[in-house]
């Protein structure tokens, strides 16, 4: 058997999430018909990361086994070729056979854009905040995600998902020309924590008192504590690291 490992791009705004579900239309879907199409036979396609409806990303990784060797060349150019013009396979190579792209994952990425000024080049993919914003006070808002901690109060209600400590590597931000890029580094992420985190900085930075105001958001340990989450459409799942 030979496991197989594909790193992949897509514009989510179509798509109902990662996951396949019933009556809509999921990323994990479309490429494992078209990995069926070109191999002729079932696949179990495993994603390193849930993204969620209207997210997009620059770096997911899934994999999957057959029992026969592929030409990799062949099969990239294959697959692309059958796939929607908005997902992307950019890279495939074997890996070790006990590898899962979800489980053996040590650390995740994503970025979230803000943009402050109107564009039809970048409406599509970041949120429009028109807002003054100072990168030194975000950063400094930022740096209380890092460290493990309890991130109950950026989670939406999953009962499958008791334990809602996560540990934050990095959290910062830095300024474009028009654009502000949010980047976190986590060993995982709950559901909707992201654009939570987005939406409290966000509304933390309005406050008179920021760090505050953050700190007692950890504390409640409730998603009505914290604001309302960014839209799906300025976040991307960057980087899955191995």
């Amino acid at each position: 058997m030979i496991n197989y490992k594909l790193t992949l791009q897509y514009d989510g705004t179509k798509y109902a999430g990662w996951q396949i579900q019933e009556n809509a239309l999921s990323v994990q879907e479309a490429i494992k018909r078209s990995i069926q199409q070109i191999l002729q036979e079932e696949v179990n396609l495993i994603g390193a990361g849930r993204t969620d409806a209207g997210v997009h990303a620059l770096g997911q990784v899934a994999n999957f086994i057959l029992n026969k060797e592929l030409d990799l060349f062949r099969f990239k150019y294959s697959i692309n070729s059958v796939l929607p013009d908005d997902i992307s396979v950019t890279n495939i190579e074997v890996v070790d056979e006990n590898f899962h792209s979800r489980f053996s994952a040590k650390k995740r990425s994503y970025i979230y854009l803000i943009s402050n000024q109107k564009s039809p080049f970048f409406d599509r993919y970041s949120f429009n905040f028109y807002s003054e914003l100072n990168l030194q006070k975000l950063n400094e808002i930022s740096s209380i995600l890092v460290g493990s901690k309890d991130f109950a109060s950026f989670s939406k209600n999953n009962p499958e998902v008791q334990n809602k400590n996560c540990e934050v590597f990095e959290a910062r931000w830095r300024k474009g020309k028009n654009l502000f890029i949010f980047y976190i580094e986590a060993n995982r992420f709950l559901y909707g924590m992201v654009r939570a985190i987005v939406g409290t900085l966000l509304k933390a930075y309005s406050s008179e008192s920021a760090s505050e105001h953050m700190e007692n958001v950890f504390t409640k340990r409730s998603r009505d504590a914290a604001a309302d989450a960014v839209p799906a459409k300025g976040l991307f799942l960057y980087k899955i690291k191995y």
